[in-house]
C-alpha cells in the first residue's frame, strides 16, 4: 500500500512556477551530466528536491548506476523532502532491480509534487512510474526540458530503442584533414589543452573503439589521464577480425584490473583465443563484414547487449569510415590544429564508397571554440543544439 503525501507538507510545493521549473531542472540536467560515462548500464539522472523554493536535497547517479538520484537526493533531504518537488531528469523508475522502485521512495518521503524530464522508455518503466506517482496522490509534471534531456540521455534511449549505444567519432587533425605524416609521425597534432579536452571525452563515454591497426602501430592506454579519473577511464574495445592483438599490448596486460573487450570474427584461431582470454581479455564474436572484418552493425548491437549506452570511436581510419558508412555516428568531435601536412600524409578517414557528393554524410554544426592554440568543432546526425558534447573540464 503507497502511502499519500501528507496534507500540511504538500502546501510549500502546492504553486507551480514555470521559471523556477525550468531553473531547478537545468540543475537536475547538469547533475545527471557528472554521471555520463560511468553508470551504464543504467541511464544517467539527476535529481532536485525544492521545498518552498529552498533547494533540500540532490543527487545523481552513482558509479555503476546505483544508487539512483532520487535515492542519493532523499537521503541528503531526509525529513526535509515531506512538501517538496522532486525535479528529476528521467522517469522514475517503477520496477524492483538491484534496488527498490524509485518511485515508491519518492511516495514514502511524502513528496509534495514531481516534475518530469522524459519518460523511460524502458518497458519496465515506461510510464508506469508517473502512473504510480499520481495514483498516490502527488501531482506530476512531464517534459520540462525534455529535448535538453533526451539528448544528454540519448545513448541509454538509443540503446532501448534502437539496441546501439550513441557512437562519438573523435579525430585529432591538422587542417587538412591528416593524422600523421607520410612516415606516420603522429606526436603532437594538437597541443595538450585539446589532449585534456579529449580525455575529458574518454571519460563522459562507456567504452572507446579502437581498430587493431591503431593498437599495433601505437600501443595506446585507452585510458583517461585526467589528474584523479582514472577510475573514469572507459573500457578499450578493439575491432580485430583474426585476433592480431599482441599479447603484451597494454591493454591487454592490465585487462584484469580495467575490462578490454575485443571484437573478432570466426575467423580467429583458437589458441589465441585462449591466450587473451588467460590474460582476462574479454573476446565478443560478431558477424562479419564483406570485407572480414567486425560488421558495424553486429558490434553495434553486441556492445548495447553488454549494457553500453555511449561509445567513443578514437582510431583509425578503416573503423571511423566503417561506422559512417553504415550510418552509425551520431555525432563528430573534431580537434583542428593549425597545421598543414600535404596530400602525402596519413588521412583521417580511410574511402567508403562515396561517389556522388550527394550520397555523403551530411553533419550539422553544434558547436565550436578554441582549446589552447586549436579548434574543437561537434557535429551532430541530429542537428539538436540542446548541448554542447565538449564537456566542461
Amino acid at each position: 500500500m503507497t502511502e499519500a503525501p501528507h496534507p500540511e507538507a504538500a502546501s510549500p510545493a502546492a504553486a507551480a512556477n514555470p521559471a523556477d521549473d525550468l531553473s531547478f531542472m537545468a540543475l537536475a540536467l547538469r547533475l545527471a551530466q557528472r554521471a555520463l560515462g560511468s553508470v551504464w548500464p543504467n541511464p544517467a539522472v539527476g535529481c532536485v528536491l525544492v521545498r518552498a523554493g529552498v533547494i533540500v536535497g540532490r543527487g545523481w547517479t552513482q558509479a555503476g548506476g546505483r544508487p539512483h538520484a532520487e535515492t542519493v537526493a532523499l537521503s541528503r533531504a531526509g525529513a526535509a523532502a515531506a512538501g517538496a518537488t522532486a525535479y528529476v531528469s528521467l522517469e522514475p523508475c517503477a520496477h524492483f532491480g538491484v534496488t527498490p522502485p524509485c518511485a515508491d521512495a519518492l511516495i514514502a518521503a511524502a513528496v509534495a509534487r514531481v516534475v518530469v524530464a522524459i519518460e523511460d522508455p524502458d518497458p519496465r518503466v515506461c510510464g508506469q512510474g508517473i502512473r504510480r506517482l499520481r495514483e498516490a496522490g502527488i501531482a506530476v509534471t512531464t517534459g520540462v526540458l525534455a529535448a535538453a534531456a533526451a539528448r544528454l540521455n540519448r545513448g541509454f534511449l538509443l540503446k532501448v530503442e534502437a539496441n546501439r549505444p550513441l557512437f562519438t567519432l573523435k579525430a585529432a587533425t591538422s587542417l587538412d584533414g591528416r593524422i600523421a605524416t607520410r612516415t606516420g609521425d603522429s606526436h603532437w597534432i594538437t597541443g595538450e589543452a585539446a589532449r585534456r579536452a579529449g580525455h575529458g571525452l574518454r571519460a563522459c563515454h562507456d567504452g572507446i573503439l579502437v581498430g587493431i591497426n591503431t593498437v599495433i602501430a601505437d600501443d595506446p592506454a585507452l585510458d583517461c589521464r585526467l589528474p584523479g579519473m582514472a577510475g573514469r577511464s572507459p573500457v578499450p574495445i578493439i575491432a580485430d577480425s583474426t585476433l592480431r592483438l599482441p599479447a603484451a599490448a597494454r591493454v591487454v596486460e592490465r585487462a584484469r584490473e580495467q575490462p578490454c573487450w575485443v571484437m573478432l570474427t570466426d575467423r580467429a584461431a583458437l589458441d589465441k583465443r585462449r591466450l587473451l582470454e588467460e590474460k582476462g581479455v574479454r573476446l565478443i564474436e560478431v558477424e562479419s563484414d564483406r570485407d572480414g572484418r567486425p560488421a558495424p552493425n553486429a558490434m553495434a548491437a553486441a556492445l548495447a547487449g553488454l549494457g553500453l549506452t555511449r561509445v567513443l570511436i578514437e582510431g583509425g581510419g578503416t573503423i571511423a569510415a566503417a561506422f559512417l558508412a553504415a550510418g552509425l555516428i551520431d555525432q563528430v568531435a573534431w580537434f583542428h590544429a593549425p597545421v598543414l601536412i600535404g596530400g602525402d600524409g596519413r588521412a583521417s578517414l580511410s574511402p567508403f564508397g562515396i561517389e556522388r557528393l550527394a550520397d555523403a554524410p551530411r553533419l550539422l554544426p553544434r558547436e565550436t571554440r578554441a582549446v589552447g592554440g586549436d579548434r574543437f568543432s561537434c557535429f551532430d546526425s541530429s542537428g539538436d543544439e540542446d548541448k554542447a558534447c565538449l564537456p566542461e573540464l
